[in-house]
């Protein structure tokens, strides 16, 4: 192929849609720098997974094994669960090498310009702050440098503006662990490493949180910490090290995430609040199938649309899916409801449940845009009030005949009579019909 695709971002969103589009035979360039500030963030095991699926390999070696998690949530603790806490540093190093071994072009350089033509993109770049311009040239756009990526231009729907403050300590080498803890004002979540390094951070919301100036903000953060006792463990025999390190955590969502000649995925198509879940999976949720989209508008152009539609709608899905979950957990913390960091996050992004009750006589057949073969490409999958989306496949049979072949029996017909009818495997039939017995609908 002659097509050159060019990243901007080497986080775990860029590094997928790299892999994957490497798989798919393209050329890649990869633009990147390190991240300014050091971090630790708790993942899950499916992010794990998701790494392993994404193709990463050095990647994995940051991930340290599982650590207690403490959450004290509306005068509750439950000590039940673990994560596992990474170096961002670390892992970002790790992906920059994998991308390296698949032989994706890594340039290690800041972006101060990009310019889209009819027919391509010109990144401009700078080795060094006061260095060259140099000019990198590509057919397709990948935009995947978080929530900081540019955005002038694009509608953006956006939640509570929300700050979080990360406050670094240093102690004696201790035991990994970290928790979630809510307070009037806020939440905030600690961890510590092995190394005695601790990560305090503090989230507030922006309008009434009443911050200091910047100078003032270390003594802001350690008098705020020592009004939560469950803060007291990461603090203990540790002393702040540097200036705190102030980022926005606003729930944001690019309403338009996609276009002819470029793509926005991870934290620069949407990103919610932290509190919803992990921020690596919510990254890599909207880009593990943006290679089959790119590939689409580059190789079918005629299924150019649905590819866009298929991009879109998946990033609007999740974007809500995750802010519903965020509301739910807010909503459980009833001691500070009056307060407006809670009462704002009770009710956003609206009131519609996390999962609706369905029956078989609401479901539909529809054709919706599906991933077949690397592309995008249109399909009759099963539509449902939870799964608007649309279901392709379950255990690689295709749902669709299944429900026409329900819906459409004769009277009196029984619903296995219809089912045997589509001349399935034995094994398969049997899987259909444990489904539509888990349904009701047997």
């Amino acid at each position: 192929m002659s097509e050159q695709i060019i990243i901007l971002g080497a986080g775990p969103a860029g590094g997928a849609v790299a892999l994957g589009l490497i798989r798919l035979g393209y050329k890649v360039i990869v633009v990147g720098q390190s991240r300014p500030f050091d971090a630790v963030e708790g993942i899950s095991e499916r992010v794990v997974e998701g790494l392993k699926g994404a193709g990463f390999k050095r990647a994995l070696e940051a991930i340290r094994e599982p650590s207690a998690r403490n959450a004290t949530w509306n005068g509750a603790s439950n000590s039940a669960n673990t994560e596992r806490l990474i170096n961002r540093r670390d892992l970002d190093a790790g992906i920059w090498q994998d991308l390296i071994d698949a032989g994706v072009t890594c340039i290690n350089a800041r972006i101060s310009k990009v310019n889209h033509s009819d027919t391509g993109v010109e990144v401009s770049i700078k080795h060094l702050a006061d260095g060259p311009t140099e000019s990198v040239q590509g057919t397709f756009l990948v935009e995947a440098r978080g929530r900081a990526a540019p955005s002038a231009g694009l509608k953006r729907f956006r939640g509570a503006e929300t700050v979080s403050l990360l406050q670094y300590w240093q102690g004696p080498p201790a035991t990994a662990q970290s928790a979630a803890v809510s307070f009037e004002d806020g939440w905030a979540w600690f961890a510590m490493t092995e190394q005695g390094k601790r990560y305090l951070q503090l989230t507030f919301d922006v309008a009434t949180a009443n911050l200091p100036p910047k100078a003032e903000l270390g003594h802001f953060c350690t008098e705020r910490l020592l009004q939560i006792p469950q803060a007291e463990p990461f603090m203990v025999d540790a002393k702040p090290v540097g200036e705190p390190h102030a980022r926005t955590s606003t729930p944001i969502l690019c309403e338009e995430a996609v276009g002819e000649r470029w793509i926005r995925v991870g934290d620069a198509a949407m990103a919610v609040d932290p509190l919803s879940g992990n921020g690596i999976f919510q990254a890599m949720s909207s880009a593990l199938q943006a290679p089959a989209v790119i590939n689409t508008l580059l190789k079918s152009p005629e299924n150019a649309e649905i590819a866009k539609q298929f991009h879109q709608s998946r990033v609007k899905a999740l974007f809500y899916r995750f802010a519903r979950i965020g509301r739910d957990f807010y909503r459980m913390e009833e001691q500070w409801q009056d307060r407006s960091f809670w009462q704002t996050r009770h009710h956003w992004p609206d009131d519609q449940p996390m999962h609706v009750a369905t029956t078989f006589d609401q479901f539909e057949v529809k054709t919706m845009p599906v991933v077949q073969g690397g592309e995008i490409v249109a399909a009759e999958v099963v539509v449902t009030p939870d799964q608007p989306l649309g279901i392709w496949h379950l255990g690689g049979i295709e749902l669709a005949p299944v429900v026409r072949a329900v819906k459409d029996r004769q009277p009196g017909e029984s619903v296995q009579a219809a089912v045997s009818q589509l001349n399935l495997e034995p094994i398969h039939e049997r899987a259909v019909l444990s489904w539509l017995r888990g349904l009701g609908s047997i």
